[in-house]
């Protein structure tokens, strides 16, 4: 009987314990989410005219060239010393989310300023 324990413990195996693997935490960048795009437009010169614009041309509109175009009226430029008509026009909004705010003038110091248009975030 001895020999048969000798026998069966002699075949037996210990197998070592299992190896605990700890993993090196690792680093995650997380972005900030992109700013938003602002539309900068250098500053226009300074126009003042020494009198008031004439009453604008009553213009026809046509018939759009797209869903997209948005309808830029005329205005009066100064320039030279009188007041020139620059006729309206369609135009492409550089972005979906601006709309067009017309160029105007306004009465100030020295006479009357003209404001141009622009593009303008809804």
């Amino acid at each position: 009987m001895a020999a048969l324990v000798a026998a069966v413990l002699s075949g037996c195996v210990v197998a070592p314990p299992p190896r605990h693997v700890v993993a090196a935490p690792r680093t995650v960048v997380v972005e900030p989410p992109p700013a938003r795009a602002v539309l900068v437009e250098p500053a226009p010169a300074v126009v003042v005219a020494p009198t008031a614009p004439p009453a604008p041309y009553v213009e026809t509109v046509t018939v759009a060239p797209s869903p997209v175009h948005v309808w830029v009226a005329g205005f009066w430029e100064w320039g030279g010393g009188r007041y020139v008509w620059r006729p309206g026009h369609w135009a492409t909004p550089p972005r979906p989310d601006v709309v067009w705010i017309p160029h105007h003038w306004e009465p100030g110091p020295g006479g009357w300023h003209f404001r141009p248009g622009r593009w303008a975030v809804r």
